[in-house]
């Protein structure tokens, strides 16, 4: 199998968008080649006449509900069980400088 080279990886951290630096460059190398290489044994099967899978299910397709516009909660409702609530909106303690609930 043919080996990449710095030029390929270049190329490649270029496309993914990675910066790589002119040191980690011949590391990267190595250490890509090294991964490849452990693939190596898928190529002994013979895979031909076999159709690849796309989805571990086979044919499962989209199994979320529909969207369905429902009424929400009323202001009232959404403050109901809140610890406290000012001038129709939840009032929370400050987590930001000095003060007091915001």
């Amino acid at each position: 199998m043919k080996k990449l080279t710095q030029q390929d990886v270049r190329g490649l951290a270029s496309y993914a968008r990675i910066g790589l630096s002119d040191e980690e460059l011949p590391q990267m190398t190595e250490d890509l080649n090294n991964i490849i290489a452990t693939l190596e044994p898928i190529l002994e099967y013979n895979l031909e006449g076999v159709e690849p899978t796309f989805h571990p299910i086979g044919s499962l397709s989209n199994v979320m509900r529909e969207d369905v516009e429902v009424p929400g909660l009323t202001q009232e409702q959404a403050l109901s069980n809140a610890p406290a609530a000012q001038d129709g909106s939840f009032l929370i303690p400050s987590i930001l400088g000095e003060g007091g609930d915001r």
